[in-house]
């Protein structure tokens, strides 16, 4: 252990937590029992005790800081699976392993100054790992439910953009106006899915609304895949685009009430990865397809998607939340639970249980009125400003002319480059990237600092591809500029309109706020789709210049009125973390923790020692440089 000796300072260190993490997870689970070493909570409500999980033989137990941490996320976490909010989870975690270990350290009597801060140090990266340790494990029904899911969300994406290409092929000599209306008829029947997901969600169960939501993409399909003209290919494309809404709504409350709390913002960033793949996907599809006789196997997709979709739904399994919502002694949902989190135990599902029961009464039952809620946000004035600001953002999100760039690229490109798909496809594959950086982007700046870069990037690249159309600049340079402005939107008003819902909001007003916010969205949507075709007529190279208008309020807007939304801060965390635990929450020290706990640290330690000894033996050991090989030395002057 010589070598790994570190100072006091070293015990904050992202490094060292890193290396606790590594070596402490076999342990914290192990016979010391990771958090349990160190105390249980007691937590009364009502006069009754909420928090406590029944052990094998039936006896009655407090919970261990990490079970009590658990129901936190249950309860702070939103149901739902958003792009971006892994920061929140982590924010979270990181609280309340602080203020445990700091209630921990309290009960400590006979410690010197140094040993209560390596005690809590110690402590809190004891809690943190196993807080961390459910968003590592993945088992095969969660696996089936978030590939059956991102099938869905891939879908949106694929019909975003599988109009782009085909305009001239499909039914050769159509007008503007059907072709503008069987685009913009996608974005007519996303509210209309919206609308009804949700409350076939409610009424039906998530598994069930999924299902209907696969029959009417496979029906949808069919129908566009064999058209007999425009008018089926508008009927269909409405049917798509209502499947979208309601996929838009469904998919991240079903994967949000299925996952754990720290795997949240993962799955809402697969799904979205999902979506953007679709789009491209749907470009590369059309080098191949997009002719006079071969068009149809285009549509096709859909309908081969959504029939693989209903082979893989056996494997589907329903909501727990929604199942315990209904009868809290539900044995189906013990089942289920029990298979999605790999447990062995029957006290282990109980626990899980009362996280869902508990989780559910904090973010409000559905029994509540939508109206009421509405309402109250309203009128609160905070609260009215972040509704205010979501909805704004929601706007400029569509207004800016994104879904221009993705319905009709390809017309855009048309003199602009030899192939205009070569164009399309180069952006689809942009737009793929972009979403990589944005998931990178949001865990590092604040999200007003991030609309402001997006918006101003947008503006900029809005400017270049009017400048490059009127020949101030090669055509070269609206390709650059088209793929510029894809990805601005991609690390601002892409995902942050969504993203501070999830964030700024209680979690009891998310469901609301996301179905006012999608409903704005998806009307702004038709807007654009409808009226761009026209844009590109009659403004010519000036098409962009509306989007750019658009653009400049959203930059100013941002500037002077929108608060920063990054959300809760660790400070603010752990002060309502504090005002809960206020209310009659008991800590009970473990008599023998102070041993166990350094106990539980030697043991990482020396695991850690082990499997240095084990890389240095076996040549991978990372010193930090590398190694001179002969090789190496026979280059040396």
């Amino acid at each position: 252990l010589s070598r790994r000796k570190k100072d006091d300072s070293a015990l904050h260190s992202l490094e060292y937590r890193s290396q606790m993490h590594k070596a402490g997870r076999s342990h914290s689970v192990g016979s010391l029992g990771g958090s349990s070493s160190l105390g249980t909570f007691h937590v009364p409500v009502r006069g009754m005790v909420k928090s406590y999980s029944v052990a094998a033989d039936g006896t009655v137990s407090n919970l261990t800081p990490a079970q009590m941490g658990r129901q936190e996320l249950y309860q702070l976490v939103p149901f739902a699976a958003v792009m971006g909010m892994q920061r929140v989870e982590r924010d979270i975690s990181e609280a309340f392993a602080e203020l445990a270990a700091d209630m921990d350290v309290k009960e400590q009597k006979n410690l010197s100054s140094r040993e209560r801060e390596q005690r809590r140090s110690r402590a809190s990266m004891i809690i943190l790992d196993e807080l961390e340790f459910e968003s590592v494990v993945v088992t095969t029904p969660l696996v089936f439910a978030i590939l059956i899911a991102a099938m869905s969300q891939f879908l949106v994406g694929y019909n975003t953009g599988v109009m782009n290409a085909p305009a001239s092929v499909v039914f050769p000599g159509h007008s503007t106006v059907s072709w503008s209306l069987a685009v913009a008829a996608f974005a007519i029947g996303g509210p209309f899915g919206a609308i009804i997901g949700g409350r076939m969600a409610d009424q039906r169960g998530r598994r069930g609304a999924l299902l209907i939501d696969t029959w009417t993409f496979l029906l949808g399909g069919l129908m566009q895949t064999f058209a007999l003209d425009m008018f089926t290919i508008i009927v269909a494309r409405f049917i798509i685009g209502f499947a979208s809404g309601y996929s838009s709504v469904l998919v991240p409350i079903y994967l949000g009430e299925l996952a754990p709390p720290t795997l949240r913002g993962t799955l809402g960033t697969l799904t979205q990865f999902a979506m953007v793949i679709g789009i491209l996907i749907s470009d590369l599809l059309a080098f191949s397809f997009a002719t006079e006789s071969l068009w149809r196997v285009l549509f096709a997709v859909t309908a081969l998607t959504a029939a693989a979709q209903l082979l893989l739904s056996p494997f589907l399994l329903e909501s727990p939340r929604w199942l315990l919502g209904r009868d809290p002694r539900s044995l189906k949902a013990r089942y289920i639970i029990k298979q999605l989190r790999g447990m062995r135990y029957d006290h282990e599902v109980e626990s899980e249980v009362e996280n869902f029961i508990l989780g559910g009464a904090a973010q409000r039952s559905e029994s509540v009125s939508q109206w009421a809620i509405l309402s109250e946000m309203v009128s609160h004035s905070k609260l009215r400003m972040l509704f205010a600001s979501s909805l704004i953002l929601q706007m400029a999100q569509q207004l800016c002319g994104i879904n221009a760039v993705f319905y009709y690229s390809t017309s855009f490109f048309e003199g602009v480059i030899d192939n205009p798909l070569v164009g399309t496809t180069i952006v689809g594959a942009v737009n793929v990237l972009a979403t990589y950086v944005a998931l990178l982007l949001m865990d590092r700046c604040g999200r007003r600092t991030l609309i402001l870069w997006s918006a101003g990037g947008m503006f900029c690249s809005c400017m270049i591809i009017i400048l490059a159309l009127l020949h101030y600049f090669s055509k070269t340079w609206a390709l650059v500029a088209v793929n510029s402005y894809v990805c601005f939107f991609e690390i601002g008003l892409g995902p942050i309109p969504w993203l501070i819902v999830a964030e700024m909001f209680d979690a009891k007003y998310v469901a609301v706020a996301m179905s006012a916010c999608s409903q704005l969205n998806w009307a702004c949507n038709f807007i654009v789709g409808l009226g761009f075709p026209y844009m590109n007529k009659y403004l010519g190279p000036y098409s962009f210049l509306p989007f750019a208008g658009v653009l400049a309020a959203t930059f100013m807007f941002a500037l002077t009125v929108l608060p920063e939304t990054q959300g809760t801060t660790p400070e603010e965390l752990a002060t309502e973390l504090v005002r809960n635990a206020s209310s009659g929450v008991l800590y009970e020290v473990n008599p023998d923790s102070v041993r166990a706990i350094d106990d539980e640290w030697r043991k990482a330690m020396e695991q850690i020692q082990h499997e240095e000894d084990a890389d240095m033996q076996n040549g991978t050991y990372e010193y930090g440089f590398k190694p001179i090989t002969e090789g190496d030395e026979q280059d040396e002057p």
